[in-house]
Parts: structure tokens; C-alpha cells; sequence
């Protein structure tokens, strides 16, 4: 495997070493390492034995495996948490950190099994991986913690024998009360979720309730008067590049009063963070409410941020058009363009912070608009489609199992798409018995097929998971193979050189 650090990253760890032991012939290639005297690789599950971490050298602190030898000083370790613990403070890579203003990609991972796949895409780019990536909503459908994410993504990294920077993110957080399991774990990157605290009523509201949202605002919390408000913002035209806004009374009531409580609720939350963490970096999300986010909403919610000491890496606004799940952007594009111009514009103007693009996989149409305008300070947010990556293998490898998570996908939606955008209608997504095996990868093709898929996870996790796992351990190689031709298209557009500023 070719180990050479990627443009402008320095490698953190050496070059592999060659086998020196005959149980290491066996190992992941890539996951061969030698440092201060050991050598650490991980050994490919063999039934009815798992995946076992192979240790020569130190092996202080190190739970054996039961069936372990420690034949000729190699010893067998299993991959719990205690053992990754000692890893992790011996091999200071596999720790995720910072990423600062660079262009990241987030790879969520329903299964925990994705990692290699996206090691193996990312590692041809110039762009920052976040590997651990999970909200709340799906580590509740799924039935994992915090710990189990982050550590899923670690040995998967050490699997590939990934050494350079790389984050994770406690993704969606709603209260704080979200935050412990995830800072417990190590977690560096925090998305805070004010969306139910954003009042989309005033959105469309005539003066007289803006007016009575106005006063009604939790001035105390928001550490403001309403005097001070309007002497800022009244009457004034601000302007970001080439684009000027101006706040009017009713434009500032309307912005005040759909984001003031989310704004309280955001600084909240970072306080909190504040008081558990040291370092860390926060994204806030707008994105998940019923209307767009305007520039000069984007505008007074990034200047009172500010004002309230909040220190953000990047924004995601709820930006014009529909981003459903698993699916390319559905609106006008010169609108997108359109509004993506101006919402980067005010991100330089504010920050400089990266804009986020959530639900945004296999939004293939959106993503050169996004880089051009950002200047590559852009994260993209993935989640879903790796397991529909998964479930692609699983249609090419196992079709009767496919058929059995397309039957009862289809008869889940409905329950299950309550809390998404989503727009497909079950009845389009063909019936299992009307496909031959050869035909049964088209359904993800689909427009319906790919959202009944996308959204029923927790539902086929909860009947089929164990089953699902199975089949992805069996053809680990193929689900590698799809993952990483799938997100080579995502990262193509974001691995090029954003463009110049014009002078």
C-alpha cells in the first residue's frame, strides 16, 4: 500500500515494515507498523476467531485473546476498548485532532465496518477525513455509543494504516446532556442542533407578530436590550464583498425573532462544551428547520454568535432547493449558485469558517458550485450512503438477503420517514419477487429505491442487522472496493485546486 503522506500533510508515522514474524504474513498489509521497538498490525478475523490485533515487542497493559499463545514473543490481542486505549497513547496517530479551515469531509458509518473504504478514497486527495461521524438520532436506531463509533473508525484506520490528521465529530447534539458520552469518548468536533429552538413561524409572519416575537425574546439570556439590538442593526446596510444587505425593522424582527432562541440555545451549548473540553472545534446547524436561511438571517446570526464569545469552524445554513437523503440536490442550481455565492461571501467576511454541506451525499451537482464559491473552505457531511454501499454489496453478494432488507424496507417507510425530508413513495421501489439477482443493484439506482433504503436503517438494523454485519464481514473486500469507487465521486470536485481570488 502506497504510505506516502498526501500533499501538504507530514506523516506522523514511518513506512511499513516488513514481516518479521509468520503469523504477520497473514496481517492487513497496511496495517503493519513499527514504532519504538514493537511492530503492530491487525490480523483478518479467520471463523470462528475475529480480528485480532498481533503485537511483537511490548505487550504491557495489553489484554490477551483467549485462544493467544504468544508463540515466538507475538502476542494475540482482541480489539476492545481497553486495548485501544494503549494504543492510543502509544501511537499518537490514531488520537483524531484538529482541522481547522482546510476541506473535510465527514464519513459517517452506520455499521462501523466502513472506515477501510473511506481510508482508501481519502487517501488519494488532499482532503481532511473526519472517520468518526454519528449524531444521536442514528446511534439510537443503530444501537451504538459514542465509544463504539469512534473506536469502530480507529481500528478501521490502523486496519489501513492511516497516520495523518483526522477528526470526529459528535454530530446534531440538541442539549447539553448530548454531550458527556461523546467528550467521554474523545470526540473533537461538536455540532451543535439549535433547530427546535428556531421559530420558522416568523419566517413567514406579518409585522404585528414579529413585533410581539420581538419583545417576547429572552433579552437576559441573550445578553442584549432591545435598544442595543436596533442601534446595532437598524437602518443599516452592511455588505459582504460585493453583496450589501440592508436591515430594515421588519427584516431585523423577522431575523431576531426565527433565530434569537437558537442563538441563546447555541451559546448555551458551547459554554457547556467550554467547561468540559479544552480544545475542540464547533460547527453550527441551522440546516435542519422549514425554511431557508436568508444572507442577512446568515448574517445576524454569525455577527450575534460572535458578539456572544461563540468560536465556530464552519456554518451550515439551511440553504434554498431540497437536500434528501441519499439523493442529488433537488432545486434550481442557478438559485443554488446563487445563494452559495453570497453565504460564502459573508463566511470571509464574519470568519473566515468553512461552510457545511449536511445531508450531502450524492449531491454530485452541487459540489463544484460549492468549492468555486467557498474557496475550498467547505465540509461535506455524509452519513447514509455508506450504508447504502453496504447494502449494494450485499445486493451483488447475498441477493437473498437483499430481498429481505428490500421487503422490509418497503414495508417500514412510512413509520420511518417521519424524521426526514424525504419525498419517495414506497409503492415506485419494485417488489423483491419482481427482480431477477442480476437486477436487484438497480433499486439503488432509484430515486425511491435509494430514500425507502436510506431512511429504514434503524428498522433493518433492529430485524436484520446481525445478518447484514455478517454478510459485510464475508465480503469485506467488495464492500471496500464500492465504498471507495463511491466516494472517489464525492471527493473528485473537492480534491481540486479551489480557484484564485480575483484581484
Amino acid at each position: 500500500m502506497n504510505h506516502k503522506p498526501r500533499r501538504g500533510v507530514e506523516p506522523t508515522a514511518p513506512p511499513p515494515p516488513p514481516p518479521t514474524h509468520p503469523l504477520l504474513a497473514r496481517a492487513y498489509p497496511s496495517s503493519l507498523i513499527e514504532w519504538e521497538g514493537s511492530v503492530y498490525a491487525l490480523l483478518p478475523a479467520a471463523p470462528p476467531t475475529p480480528k485480532l490485533l498481533a503485537v511483537l515487542g511490548d505487550t504491557t497493559d495489553l489484554a490477551r485473546h483467549e485462544s493467544d499463545r504468544c508463540e515466538k514473543g507475538l502476542a494475540l490481542c482482541p480489539l476492545t476498548p481497553e486495548n485501544l486505549a494503549v494504543l492510543r497513547q502509544r501511537l499518537p496517530w490514531l488520537r483524531p485532532g484538529l482541522l481547522g479551515l482546510h476541506a473535510a469531509i465527514g464519513c459517517g458509518d452506520r455499521l462501523g465496518l466502513a472506515t477501510p473504504g473511506h481510508v482508501r478514497a481519502v487517501r488519494k486527495t488532499t482532503v481532511l477525513p473526519i472517520f468518526a461521524q454519528q449524531s444521536v438520532r442514528e446511534n439510537v436506531r443503530t444501537g451504538r455509543t459514542p465509544r463504539q463509533v469512534i473506536d469502530d473508525a480507529t481500528w478501521g484506520l490502523l486496519q489501513e494504516g492511516w497516520s495523518e490528521p483526522w477528526g470526529a465529530d459528535a454530530d446534531h447534539l440538541k442539549t447539553p446532556e448530548d454531550i458527556e458520552p461523546f467528550a467521554a469518548a474523545g470526540f473533537t468536533f461538536y455540532t451543535i442542533d439549535p433547530g427546535a429552538h428556531v421559530d420558522n413561524e416568523a419566517h413567514g409572519a406579518d409585522v404585528s407578530v414579529l413585533l410581539d416575537k420581538w419583545q417576547a425574546l429572552p433579552w437576559s439570556e441573550l445578553r442584549d436590550t432591545p435598544a442595543a439590538m436596533e442601534a446595532r442593526y437598524l437602518d443599516r446596510t452592511v455588505s459582504a464583498e460585493a453583496y450589501e444587505m440592508h436591515f430594515d425593522r421588519t427584516r431585523l424582527y423577522r431575523a431576531a425573532g426565527k433565530y434569537g432562541r437558537a442563538l441563546v440555545h447555541v451559546a448555551r451549548m458551547y459554554d457547556a462544551l467550554q467547561r468540559r473540553l479544552g480544545k475542540f472545534e464547533v460547527e453550527v446547524s441551522v440546516d435542519e428547520t422549514d425554511t431557508p436561511t436568508s444572507p442577512l438571517e446568515h448574517w445576524f446570526i454569525a455577527s450575534e454568535l460572535r458578539r456572544l464569545g461563540v468560536r465556530w469552524v464552519s456554518l451550515a445554513p439551511r440553504y434554498v432547493g431540497r437536500f434528501e437523503k441519499g439523493v442529488d440536490y433537488i432545486g434550481s442550481l442557478t438559485d443554488f449558485r446563487r445563494d452559495m455565492a453570497i453565504h460564502a461571501a459573508i463566511a470571509r467576511a464574519l470568519g473566515p469558517y468553512k461552510l457545511s454541506l449536511h445531508s450531502g451525499s450524492d449531491k454530485f451537482s452541487i459540489y463544484p458550485i460549492a468549492m468555486r464559491h467557498t474557496r475550498g473552505q467547505v465540509h461535506l457531511k455524509t452519513a447514509g450512503t455508506s450504508y447504502l454501499e453496504a447494502l449494494r454489496t450485499v445486493a451483488l453478494a447475498e441477493p437473498l438477503l437483499f430481498r429481505q432488507i428490500l421487503a422490509l424496507a418497503r414495508g417500514r417507510y412510512g413509520n420511518d420517514r417521519v424524521s426526514y425530508h424525504v419525498s419517495a413513495d414506497s409503492a415506485r421501489v419494485p417488489t423483491p419477487e419482481s427482480l431477477a439477482d442480476a437486477e436487484l443493484p438497480s433499486v439503488l439506482e432509484q430515486f425511491d429505491g435509494r430514500e425507502v433504503l436510506h431512511v429504514t436503517f434503524g428498522s433493518v438494523l433492529e430485524c436484520l442487522g446481525a445478518q447484514l454485519k455478517a454478510s459485510l464481514n464475508r465480503n469485506e473486500e467488495l464492500y471496500y472496493t464500492t465504498l471507495e469507487a463511491h466516494f472517489d465521486r464525492h471527493l473528485a470536485a473537492f480534491n481540486a485546486r479551489p480557484p484564485s481570488r480575483r484581484k
